[in-house]
């Protein structure tokens, strides 16, 4: 479906990863295949650094406690001010309750504040704003403090070729405010569902319960090592769900912004690996620097963070000064693939904090 919204910004972005930084060669030697094929996997997907917490104990809440802590101490955000705080993640701290509320308690936000949880990856920043948008329309909301929060590390298997070294944790923290000024926001949004099992964990909650069984790794017969608690991710499906729909999409929705492909200075798309991003550039040809790639070889793919923490890696001093037209995509697990065409800047804040 598509959707318009009007009198919207984003006035700031922030992104929280781990210290931790971990070399895809350093790591050949945990996977069950030749040296030789990992390194043609590496230059072909551009593998090379990604960044998990090492600790078992830190979740992706208290990154965004983190980050949001520091707007707090710079004077870039109020607690006073925050009107909802929205969470999106498919790591949460807890089944019950909602991480958003464990945040609003440990910031000590206001009692009347929303707080809402959204169980959503790869097109979750893109969802996220959606529902930010919606929440502005309420009388008395001014202020939403959109996050974004994974940690994906804790969902693989380091003897997993075919996903340990492609993800990485993070956290962004993104505040949506109205504006009288701000362009219209044209927006496509679509979901399939008979798709889901290209990309999910089995087991672990109340369709197939955690069990001393399900913990159990296992050869799948290809080299990859993993259990049922696990990311599975049928690597074809998700490639040829990318090839056929994404491109589409992103003819739709310029024809709905009425805007060329010249127009968009920037095309920041969540960042599965380089190799698929350019190929989607090639397909739509765009640019291939108009697409930015180097998100995931940098800090692995941060699943609904990935868009925003691009946005900071790649424009951070720019983003303080002036704006650019950008065309957001987001697309995986659901299956679920979203754009949008909106012009971001100046903001008050663009940056990447270590934890």
């Amino acid at each position: 479906m598509n959707y318009t919204f009007a009198g919207k910004q984003i006035t700031g972005l922030l992104t929280v990863v781990p210290k931790n930084v971990a070399r895809f060669s350093d790591e050949i030697p945990n996977y069950a295949f030749p040296p030789e094929s990992s390194r043609k996997l590496q230059k072909m997907l551009g593998l090379d650094t990604h960044r998990y917490l090492e600790d078992d104990n830190v979740t992706g809440s208290d990154l965004a406690l983190r980050g949001i802590r520091h707007l707090i101490d710079r004077g870039l955000l109020q607690v006073e001010d925050i009107d909802a705080l929205l969470y999106v993640t498919q790591t949460p701290d807890y089944f019950i309750p909602p991480t958003s509320n464990v945040l609003q308690g440990a910031l000590r936000v206001k009692h009347d504040a929303i707080c809402l949880d959204i169980n959503q990856g790869c097109a979750g920043f893109l969802v996220g704003l959606m529902q930010s948008f919606l929440l502005l329309n309420i009388e008395g909301v001014r202020k939403v403090v959109l996050i974004n929060a994974d940690t994906a590390s804790k969902q693989t298997n380091n003897r997993d070729r075919n996903t340990f070294p492609l993800v990485g944790d993070a956290a962004t923290i993104t505040i949506v405010e109205n504006s009288s000024s701000a362009d219209a926001i044209p927006m496509t949004l679509k979901m399939d569902g008979s798709r889901w099992q290209a990309l999910h964990v089995p087991a672990g909650a109340y369709r197939t319960r955690s069990t001393p069984e399900t913990s159990v790794l296992r050869d799948l017969g290809n080299g990859n090592f993993r259990s049922l608690e696990h990311i599975h991710m049928d690597g074809n499906a998700i490639f040829n769900f990318t090839m056929t729909e994404v491109p589409q999409m992103i003819s739709d929705i310029l024809v709905q912004s009425r805007r060329s492909k010249d127009e968009i200075e920037f095309f920041m798309f969540h960042q599965p690996n380089k190799f698929i991003l350019e190929k989607i550039a090639d397909l739509l040809e765009i640019p291939r620097e108009k697409m930015p790639n180097k998100t995931s070889t940098i800090y692995g793919n941060t699943s609904s963070c990935s868009i925003p923490q691009t946005i900071c890696h790649e424009l951070q001093a720019a983003m303080l000064s002036r704006s650019y037209l950008m065309c957001l995509a987001g697309f995986g697990v659901g299956l679920t693939w979203s754009a949008m065409v909106m012009r971001l800047g100046p903001l008050q804040v663009c940056e990447i904090l270590e934890y």
